[in-house]
């Protein structure tokens, strides 16, 4: 295969993932009981990282890219959330990627995928410490959003606390829930996304 017919089945293949991650994007769905009702989960970056690792973490970056520009159209954030989703997913797939191309193997998927899942996780709380949060309060008061964490757990006294204790272990969690998916299904997916016979 020459370069050019390899740069246009990467894009071609990159394009297709991020369908994909557009549309799982739009099937969210919140975690009663355990989160506040305003923090869905969703399975987006898992097409994101399929590419990260088939065809390197620019294409995974580029899925972000897309499927939150798209969702861009009909957001009900002012943007906020696809900022941030596309920020973290980012520091999700990179990573990843980067790992994964240094070491192709199962083990470097699951701790380049790993790595991603902490970065995301631990950047989550800075993420919407000082740039969501701060968006959001403009249309709903920091104590309304506050009191819906203490309707879960009371003790919680700060937006601080609440982030490190909900946000944190929610973000890692759908970031293993990624890896977990993508270690079942990206060796059978793998020839046809990197286009070996």
């Amino acid at each position: 295969m020459n370069q050019n017919r390899l740069k246009i089945r990467k894009l071609t293949v990159t394009a297709m993932l991020a369908g994909v991650a557009t549309v799982l994007m739009f099937v969210s769905f919140p975690i009663p009981f355990l989160m506040p009702p305003f923090i869905k989960l969703d399975f987006s970056e898992l097409p994101a990282l399929l590419a990260a690792f088939a065809l390197g973490p620019i294409h995974g970056l580029m899925v972000c890219v897309v499927k939150c520009l798209v969702n861009l159209f009909f957001t009900t954030t002012a943007g906020v959330g696809e900022f941030s989703n596309l920020l973290l997913g980012a520091l999700f797939v990179v990573p990843a990627g980067m790992v994964y191309s240094k070491f192709k193997s199962k083990k470097g998927a699951f701790w380049g995928a790993l790595l991603g899942a902490i970065v995301m996780a631990l950047a989550s709380v800075a993420t919407n410490y000082f740039i969501v949060y701060p968006a959001y309060s403009l249309v709903m008061p920091t104590e309304a959003i506050l009191g819906m964490y203490q309707a879960i757990v009371p003790k919680i006294e700060n937006l601080w606390q609440a982030l490190v204790f909900f946000n944190m272990p929610f973000t890692f969690v759908k970031g293993m829930l990624s890896l977990c998916m993508a270690m079942l299904i990206y060796k059978p997916l793998a020839p046809i996304l990197k286009g070996h016979k």
